[in-house]
């Protein structure tokens, strides 16, 4: 009984600070580190806000800056073909529809044309078919066909039709049959391609009222003959021969590669501004080879039509459509008519 009365005796690991007089000129050592704290903490917070402030002039430097070439192109017809990396990765897929919209916004009038390779090789897969490939051109046969419409104009074009939309502006999804926009005929070696196409006419008269009304049509390069056979269009020549047809101020190709080389060797040896004859001079000296010929046949013929540049540009760069469209830096190689 007497142990349960006893108080607990005080640990002898407790200490108590001794009484400060309030009015005592010595400070308090934790009201000293609570003030150099706050004064800590206020000057992260002025950092910060400094930082953010030097961050928000910067954007609105870019904007100023992008004032004189938004004037310049403000009503003028742009058309871009995509395909390649920007289409395959996301967040360049993401970063060209975004450039797209931000362009049609400040008043440009934006077309897109497109392809879909990867995606229609995945599809034949998932069939059984096996794609087959000639001078980088795809034999197309009966059942290709088929896959080749299903995929860019059922799948590829829808897809991109909504991912503009998301972003805050109006698409109108077409391909080369709606409206005769494109009629097709066979190309030259079509015995070997199969339903592999050139570019007979473009009519534009589907395309002037869109453009007209601030939306952008987003068309898949497929086309029928006059027969009603459809066909495989290369992108390249599709979009060259609607930028014609349209009377665009430029051709855009968005491609795998930083544009034209003087050597392709060299990475530092692009050639970022040239005109028609210096371009084939290139060709015939060889510096123009293999896949980068048909774009810049495609670039030739559409200058030679009336577009006043057209360009070969990087498509992995984030955001390339803008450096090439709103800074002299551009993003690969411009051609000029």
């Amino acid at each position: 009984m007497e142990a349960l009365l006893t108080r607990p005796r005080l640990s002898s690991t407790l200490s108590f600070k001794p009484f400060q007089n309030p009015n005592s000129s010595k400070r308090n050592p934790t009201s000293v580190s609570f003030r150099n704290a706050t004064t800590s903490v206020r000057a992260c917070v002025a950092t910060e806000a400094q930082t953010g402030q030097a961050a928000a002039l910067k954007r609105v430097e870019v904007l100023s800056e992008a004032l004189p070439f938004i004037q310049k192109f403000r009503g003028k017809t742009m058309v871009v073909k995509y395909g390649g990396a920007a289409m395959k990765l996301p967040h360049l897929r993401e970063s060209v529809i975004r450039d797209l919209v931000l362009l049609s916004c400040v008043g440009m009038r934006m077309v897109l044309v497109h392809g879909g390779g990867p995606e229609i090789n995945s599809w034949l897969k998932k069939i059984g078919v096996e794609a087959q490939f000639i001078d980088g051109l795809r034999v197309t046969d009966e059942v290709t066909m088929e896959v080749v419409e299903m995929v860019l104009v059922g799948k590829v074009n829808k897809s991109l039709v909504s991912l503009i939309d998301l972003a805050g502006a109006t698409a109108v999804g077409l391909c080369g049959k709606d409206a005769g926009l494109i009629r097709a005929r066979p190309a030259p070696n079509a015995a070997a391609l199969g339903y592999v196409g050139e570019v007979s006419k473009v009519n534009p008269a589907i395309l002037h009222p869109i453009i007209a009304n601030g939306h952008i049509p987003v068309i898949a390069s497929v086309a029928a003959d006059q027969s009603g056979q459809a066909y495989n269009i290369n992108a390249d020549t599709a979009a060259g021969e609607i930028a014609a047809a349209v009377g665009a101020e430029k051709l855009i190709l968005l491609t795998d590669v930083p544009g034209i080389l003087e050597d392709k060797n060299d990475l530092s040896s692009l050639v970022k501004e040239i005109d028609i004859g210096g371009i084939r001079k290139m060709v015939e000296d060889g510096k123009v080879a293999g896949g980068m010929i048909p774009k810049v046949e495609c670039c030739v013929k559409s200058l030679t039509q009336g577009v006043h540049t057209a360009s070969i540009i990087d498509g992995r760069l984030p955001h390339s459509l803008l450096l090439e469209i709103l800074t002299n830096e551009g993003a690969g190689t411009m051609i000029r008519g």
